[in-house]
C-alpha cells in the first residue's frame, strides 16, 4: 500500500507538468492565430509605406489571413502523420518551435511578402500543435478524467485570443507584440527535456495503423460528408469573422481614431465568448441533445451576424452584439468537438475526424481569401462578412436533416 501511495503522486505530477506545458503551447497558438488580425490595419500601411484604401487592405489582408489557415491545414495533415512515425513529443516540440520562430521573425521584416511567408509557416506549426497536444494528452491521461482534461485544453485557444486582444490594447507598436514568439521557441527546447513519449504511442508502433482509404468506405462516406460540411461551413463563418472584424471595426471609426482600443476589445470579447460558450455547450448537450444544440447554436449565429454586420457606424452596441455572437461561436465549437468524433466508430475515429477538420480548414482559408478580395465588389467589409456568414445556414440545414448521433453511431 505504501508503495502505491508514494508512486501515485509522482505520476500525477508528471501528467500535470505535461498538461501545463501543452496548455501553454495551445494557448499561445490561439494568440499567434489572431495576433496579426488585430494589428492588420496598422501593419499593412507601415509595410507599404503609404496610406491604404479599403480595397487594397482587403486584398493584402486576404493573402495574409488565408496563408495562415492554409498553413494550419497543412500542419494538421502532415505533422499528424509525422507524429505517428517519429513520436508525439518530438513533433510537438518541432511544431511549437516552428510557429514561435516565424512569429519572432515578423519583428524584423520590412516587406509584406516576407510577412506572408512567415504567417504560412507559423500556421503549419500551429496546426501541428493543436492536433498533437490534444493527442498527447489523450494518450497519457486517465480515461475517467480525459474528457475534462481535453475540454480544459480546448478552452486555452480562446484564452489565447483574449491575450491577443490584451496585447493590442497594451502594446501600441505592432512589431513589438510579435516578440511573443520567444515564448514558444523556449518551450520547444524545454519539452523534450522534461517530458517523454506516451506509452500508448510506443505500443501502437507495434500494430498496423488504419489505412487512410478506410474512411472512404461506403459505410462511412455519408458521415464523412456530414462532418466535413458542418465543420467546414461553421469554420468559414467563424474565421471570416475572426480574420476581418478588427479591420471592419477600423473602417467604422473616424479617421481621427487609431482604433487600438476598439479592435482589442472586440477580440477579447470573442475570446471570452469562446470560453463561456465552450463550458455552456456541455450542459446544453446534456439538456437538449447534440442535434438540437447545433440547430439552436447555428440559428443564434445567423441572427447575431445579421444584427452585428448591419451596423454602419461604430457604437457601444457593437460590443454587446459581438459578445452574443462570440457566445454562440463558443457553443458551436464545444458541441462540434464531441459531435464529429461521435459520427465514426473507434477504429477510424481519429483519422476520420482529422480529415473532416482539415478539409474544413481548406475551404475556410479559401473563403477568408475571398472575403478580402470581394470588399470592393460587394460594397464594404460589412456586406462581405454578411455574405460569408451565410455559411451557418448550410450548417443548420445539414444538422436539421441529420439524426442524433447516438441513434446511429457504432462503437
Amino acid at each position: 500500500m505504501q508503495t502505491i501511495t508514494s508512486t501515485q503522486p509522482v505520476v500525477s505530477l508528471r501528467n500535470a507538468l505535461a498538461f501545463g506545458l501543452c496548455l501553454i503551447c495551445y494557448l499561445l497558438g490561439g494568440t499567434v492565430s489572431t495576433l496579426l488580425s488585430v494589428y492588420l490595419p496598422v501593419a499593412i500601411p507601415e509595410l507599404l509605406q503609404t496610406s491604404v484604401s479599403e480595397a487594397e487592405m482587403g486584398r493584402i489582408g486576404a493573402y495574409l489571413n488565408s496563408a495562415f489557415i492554409y498553413g494550419w491545414m497543412l500542419g494538421g495533415l502532415t505533422l499528424g502523420i509525422v507524429s505517428d512515425r517519429v513520436g508525439r513529443l518530438k513533433t510537438l516540440a518541432f511544431s511549437t518551435g516552428l510557429y514561435g520562430l516565424f512569429t519572432l521573425c515578423i519583428v524584423f521584416i520590412s516587406d509584406w511578402h516576407i510577412l506572408l511567408a512567415c504567417r504560412f509557416i507559423a500556421g503549419i506549426g500551429v496546426g501541428g500543435v493543436l492536433l498533437i497536444s490534444t493527442v498527447y494528452i489523450a494518450e497519457i491521461w486517465d480515461e475517467k478524467t480525459r474528457p475534462i482534461a481535453l475540454g480544459i485544453l480546448a478552452v486555452a485557444f480562446p484564452v489565447g485570443i483574449i491575450l491577443a486582444g490584451i496585447l493590442n490594447v497594451q502594446i501600441p507598436y505592432w512589431k513589438h507584440a510579435f516578440w511573443l514568439g520567444v515564448l514558444p521557441v523556449t518551450l520547444s527546447l524545454v519539452l523534450p527535456v522534461v517530458l517523454s513519449e506516451p506509452a500508448q504511442w510506443k505500443d501502437a508502433r507495434k500494430t498496423k495503423a488504419v489505412d487512410m482509404h478506410t474512411i472512404f468506405s461506403p459505410e462511412y462516406r455519408r458521415n464523412l460528408l456530414i462532418g466535413g460540411l458542418i465543420f467546414g461551413s461553421v469554420l468559414i463563418g467563424l474565421w471570416a469573422v475572426f480574420s476581418w472584424v478588427p479591420t471592419w471595426v477600423q473602417s467604422l471609426l473616424s479617421n481621427t481614431s487609431d482604433g487600438q482600443k476598439e479592435r482589442g476589445t472586440v477580440m477579447m470579447l470573442f475570446g471570452m465568448g469562446g470560453i463561456i460558450g465552450g463550458i455552456v455547450s456541455g450542459f446544453l448537450i446534456r439538456a437538449m441533445g447534440t442535434r438540437y444544440t447545433l440547430l439552436f447554436t447555428f440559428s443564434g449565429c445567423i441572427v447575431a451576424c445579421i444584427a452585428l454586420f448591419m451596423n454602419k457606424q461604430f457604437s457601444p452596441v457593437i460590443y454587446i452584439e459581438t459578445a452574443v455572437l462570440a457566445l454562440f461561436f463558443g457553443i458551436s465549437q464545444g458541441t462540434l468537438s464531441s459531435y464529429i468524433p461521435a459520427l465514426f466508430p473507434t477504429s477510424i475515429r481519429a483519422t476520420a475526424t482529422g480529415f473532416c477538420f482539415n478539409i474544413g480548414r481548406f475551404f475556410t482559408a479559401t473563403a477568408v481569401f475571398f472575403v478580402g478580395n470581394l470588399v470592393s465588389v460587394v460594397g464594404g467589409f460589412n456586406n462581405a462578412l454578411l455574405l460569408f456568414s451565410s455559411t451557418f445556414i448550410i450548417a443548420w440545414i445539414v444538422a436539421f436533416y441529420n439524426r442524433e448521433v447516438n441513434e446511429k453511431t457504432p462503437e
